[in-house]
């Protein structure tokens, strides 16, 4: 029996770690690391030790025997990443290929390919590993550092990981919110609990005896950045991107088009989304115009039977209008072919299992069909193979079962209503040459779901063009001791093991900064600034409310036979920090 890990992975490489025998990749050394969708482990060498599961933060590693049928499908994408399928370089057995390339890796010829002469491969069943690195050397004299983090989702929380398991700094953590965990709270959907419980990892440091934290304070509201930086050696920015990006098309500001970004935080009961943000009444046919995986967790949240919902934590307000609604079809437009579309494999297979979803894929151009009937095994367009084909009816969407319409080469070009159905212009009307032609595809609501976008950090500079700040390693230019980790470093790409290795080039130019002297001292003290804050923010929130908290929300939900029944307010979570959650409180 051996090992598969599935859609949930978050490619943080902690199983990677654990392997004895060194069969899960792309490691973090390797060429592939990064790009690709998830990390796979070679059948014929796992030993069957159920190291990577017990690792795995997200509960995403399963015996093959005993993986349910919407799973099983990943026993072959584990298998068939070693075999060159898909588009990823797989390592040869006994290589370690890729960046840190090991003994007994293949001669490469001119140009990086791999030669005809097969390498030496002592074990056909044993992928050696390369020699260690130690890219990170601290003196036996460094003096502790006191550090601040601002962001408590995973980009931050794996830079504070990084510098309390590796160096003996003492972490002040912020967040602008009264309670902690950024994307992993606010961002993944409900439906999706084993990627969220990542968070149960971070948790663990919320307590530790070198971090102190300080919900509900924003810096340059609360506190400016040059105030935030007089009291620490450095400041790690970890502010995520939190706005989405405009399409730019007429209409956009319509109350019918709504952001993604909204919607997900609305179901995720997050602080600056109000419960009545989104209207649901009279709602039956939703276009989500984005192939990402938001664009899919939004067609699967307003697709699916309310009823799912009822055993996530989703929040109270969304699931009450879920209920209500009636939304029976939601038509994904790609821009892109199906080969193409930007979502996972993984997100892409469980929308094919979705219990009383039909999911459909809009056949209007003949490059769709071709590109599923010749797509490789394991390339997203082959997990579309067999599914059902058909259209989008000018009338209202059909009665009877819900479904899901994947309507590839289709773009929206105007959002203001059209036509007696209110619908939209989009690219790829029916029998148009070359799948080009206009079509008005009748919508209640629009979701633009084509990717989030950094806001400016009050004195900070910025990239308006790109949304990020401007960095070297993660050192922001021309501000000495100010560094930034995540989305706001890279822009919004990469899931949530992402931040991992973008947390460790951050931490490790930060380390270089200080052993070399570069870091600009406090002038500040610990009690000073402990003082500033809680003059300045009113209503601060540490670990041991975050804890009261949590078991607020657990209790809520135990009342609604929930596993979690979320505060949606500042007002409710800092209440609930503040002492024991009573009924009716």
């Amino acid at each position: 029996m051996t090992y598969a890990i599935t859609q949930t992975c978050c490619s943080d490489a902690a199983c990677v770690a654990v392997c004895p025998v060194n069969c899960i990749h792309p490691t973090p050394q390797e060429r592939a690391f990064g790009s690709t969708e998830m990390l796979h482990i070679d059948p014929r060498a796992c030993i069957d030790c159920g190291a990577c599961a017990d690792a795995c933060p997200v509960d995403a590693i399963f015996p093959v025997d005993s993986l349910r049928p919407g799973l099983r499908p990943y026993a072959e994408m584990n298998a068939a990443w070693f075999e060159g399928a898909p588009e990823q370089e797989a390592p040869e057995p006994g290589t370690r290929d890729g960046g840190g390339r090991g003994p007994g890796a293949a001669p490469r010829e001119e140009g990086g390919a791999p030669s005809a002469a097969p390498a030496a491969d002592p074990a056909p069943n044993f992928h050696l590993w390369g020699r260690p690195e130690f890219t990170r050397v601290l003196p036996a004299d460094f003096a502790p550092l006191r550090i601040a983090v601002v962001g408590t989702g995973p980009a931050g929380m794996y830079a504070a990981q990084d510098l309390l398991l590796h160096t003996n700094a003492e972490i002040t953590l912020i967040d602008r919110l009264p309670v902690a965990g950024g994307l992993l709270r606010h961002g993944v959907a409900p439906d999706h609990p084993a990627t969220r419980r990542a968070g149960e990892a971070f948790a663990r440091f919320h307590s530790h005896p070198r971090v102190r934290m300080y919900l509900g304070v924003q810096v340059g509201r609360d506190l400016s950045a040059q105030e935030l930086a007089a009291h620490h050696d450095a400041v790690v920015y970890a502010v995520g991107a939190s706005s989405d990006r405009p399409l730019g098309l007429p209409g956009e500001e319509s109350p019918r088009v709504l952001p993604a970004a909204r919607l997900v935080a609305w179901y995720n009961a997050h602080p600056d989304v109000a419960p009545d943000a989104v209207d649901l009444s009279g709602v039956r046919r939703v276009a989500v115009v984005g192939s990402g995986n938001v664009a899919l967790d939004t067609a699967r949240i307003l697709a699916c039977d309310p009823a799912s919902l009822a055993a996530t934590d989703i929040a109270d307000h969304a699931l009450a209008a879920l209920r209500d609604a009636d939304v029976r079809e939601v038509v994904v437009l790609g821009r892109r072919g199906p080969e193409d579309a930007a979502c996972t494999r993984g997100e892409l297979l469980a929308l094919t299992h979705l219990p009383g979803v039909d999911l459909v894929v809009d056949d209007h151009d003949p490059r769709i069909g071709a590109a599923i009937a010749t797509a490789r095994p394991g390339g997203r367009a082959a997990v579309l193979r067999g599914l059902p084909r058909g259209s989008v009816a000018p009338g209202p969407p059909p009665s009877g079962r819900r479904r899901i319409v994947l309507r590839f080469h289709s773009a929206p070009t105007d959002l203001r209503p059209v036509g007696t159905q209110g619908g939209i212009l989009v690219t790829g009307g029916t029998g148009a040459a070359g799948g080009r032609g206009p079509y008005a595809l009748p919508a209640d609501l629009v979701v633009r779901a084509v990717g989030y976008r950094g806001e400016p950090v009050e004195g900070l500079p910025f990239d308006a063009e790109r949304g990020t700040v401007p960095h070297e390693g993660g050192r922001v230019a021309g501000m000495p001791g100010t560094y930034v980790v995540g989305w706001i470093k890279r822009g919004p790409s990469g899931g949530i093991g992402a931040n991992r290795a973008c947390a460790a080039e951050t931490v490790g130019t930060l380390l270089t900064d200080a052993v070399g002297g570069m870091l600009p001292s406090p002038r500040g003290t610990v009690r000073a600034f402990d003082r500033l804050v809680r003059r300045r923010a009113g209503r601060v929130v540490d670990a041991r409310g975050l804890r009261l908290i949590d078991r607020a929300e657990r209790a809520r939900g135990r009342a609604d036979g929930r596993p979690r029944s979320r505060l949606a307010t500042v007002e409710e979570l800092v209440a609930a920090a503040r002492g024991p959650w009573r009924p009716g409180r």
